[in-house]
Order: structure tokens, then sequence, then C-alpha cells
């Protein structure tokens, strides 16, 4: 297993091989971790094999030097992508992992390789020339008070002064990665997608989430959920059924649930 990628599931962490379960790679949302998606792995084992992305500099790579550049973040986890083992595969990307998602999708295509059958988006507004004005964050307050907000660290974490500054250095550069992202312009992917959106999120309005169906030649379903920002957590049995509908074309049949 790449130290770029951690497998998880359900009890055990076990997948049915002999289902040949797509692949489903999980991107977390900035400051985040591998480990956040381990609920919903949970809730897609055995049908899917789960594999979230531990970006460097937190966790167990907490001691290597985080990225602070979308586009080089993706071409290295694109690097990271076994495409020409057949499986079937698919990504789920929350908030800056929305955006990861798509712009590894897009360094496949570049690439002219098999890309993902599917694409999961959730908890962020479609890419355009125009950054959003949420991702740009200049100072350690304004982060912390845009992490507060929106509720995606756990409280102890920013409250006590020595674990803020362990976490401190991967949300600086997350947050200067997708502060610094500019949408380029180019072919749109031909992968369906399914995006997820909050009623109630600051920063991707329904309408704004609807907006991803133009960057893609395939059809785009907008699924919309009770919350805010990190409406997932409240939401896993219908967040899995979603995925697991988005795949449905590439799910082996004696994998229905």
């Amino acid at each position: 297993m790449s130290e770029w990628f951690r497998r998880f599931g359900g009890p055990g962490g076990q997948v049915r091989p002999e289902l040949l379960a797509p692949r489903l790679y999980c991107f977390p949302h900035a400051g985040g971790a591998a480990s956040t998606f381990v609920p919903l792995a949970r809730e897609l084992t055995p049908e899917l094999d789960v594999l979230a992305a531990q970006y460097p500099g937190r966790q167990d790579r907490r001691r290597e030097a985080p990225f602070a550049d979308i586009g080089t973040l993706a071409e290295a986890l694109a690097d990271h992508i076994p495409v020409a083992d057949g499986t079937p595969y698919a990504f789920f990307g929350h908030s800056m992992g929305a955006v990861l998602a798509y712009e590894v999708a897009r360094v496949l295509q570049r690439r002219r390789v098999t890309g993902p059958a599917a694409l999961v988006l959730s908890g962020r507004r479609a890419p355009t020339p125009e950054p959003s004005s949420h991702d740009r964050l200049r100072t350690d307050a304004d982060i912390l008070r845009a992490v507060r907000e929106l509720g995606g660290t756990t409280p102890q974490l920013l409250h006590d002064p020595e674990l803020r500054e362990m976490v401190m250095p991967a949300l600086r550069a997350d947050y200067r990665a997708i502060g610094s992202y500019t949408w380029q312009p180019g072919p749109p992917l031909a992968v369906p997608f399914t995006v997820l959106v909050g009623d109630r999120d600051p920063v991707a309005s329904v309408a704004e989430a609807r907006a991803w169906q133009h960057v893609t030649t395939a059809p785009a379903r907008t699924h919309v959920f009770d919350g805010g920002h990190f409406f997932l957590d409240a939401h896993l049995p219908r967040v899995a059924r979603t995925v697991l509908d988005a795949l449905g074309h590439v799910m082996p049949v004696s994998a229905a649930r």
C-alpha cells in the first residue's frame, strides 16, 4: 500500500476480493487526515474498497513538509493511483478534497490513462475563474475562526495550545493551497458527477454546487442534505447509499444491497 493512501473498512477492514470490489479513493478537507473517512468506510465496506488519502504533514506523516499547492499535490496523488490493474475506481472528495478529486481526475485525463468511473464531490462549489472569498484566509486567527465556524475540527484541538500547534502547520499549508488555487479552463471530464451539498453550507450554496455540471460532459446529479458544511457526519447512511448508487454501473451484481 502506498504511503499516500490508507485502507479502511468494516470490522477488520475487510473487503470481499472475490467480488472485485471497486476502489473508492477519498480526499479529505483542509486540515483533514485519512482517518476522517473511517466512519464512511465502515458504511461502504465490503461493497467498496475504501482508501483515504493521507496528505503529508499530518498524523503519521506529520514530520513531512505539507504541500501548499493544489496542482503539485494533485500530480503527486495521481502518481500513486494504480490505474493499470483494471480495477474500477472512483473518487470522493469533501471541500478542498473535492477540488483535489477533480484535479487528480484532470491529471489522469491529460496522461491519457483510465480515469475514475465517477466523481462524488461534496461541500464545494464548482470551480470558477474567480477564487472563493472563503478560501482567502491570511492569518492563523482567520483560519482558526473559519475552522470553528465550519465545525470540521475537534474543539479540544483548537483550545489546547500544544495540540493546536501540532495541527496548525497542516492547516496553514492547506489553506495556502486552496487559497492560491486558480481554476484553469480546459477540456471537460467525461465522468459522471454526484454532487453533495448541505442546504445551509456557508461556503457552497446549492446553486454553486449544481454548477459542477458545467465541467463534465457526463450526467451530474446534485443531492441536497439538511445541514451545514460538515453535513456528512449526520447523514452517513444516506451518504453511503448515494455513493453506492453513483458507482452502480461498476458494482458487481452480487454486491447489490
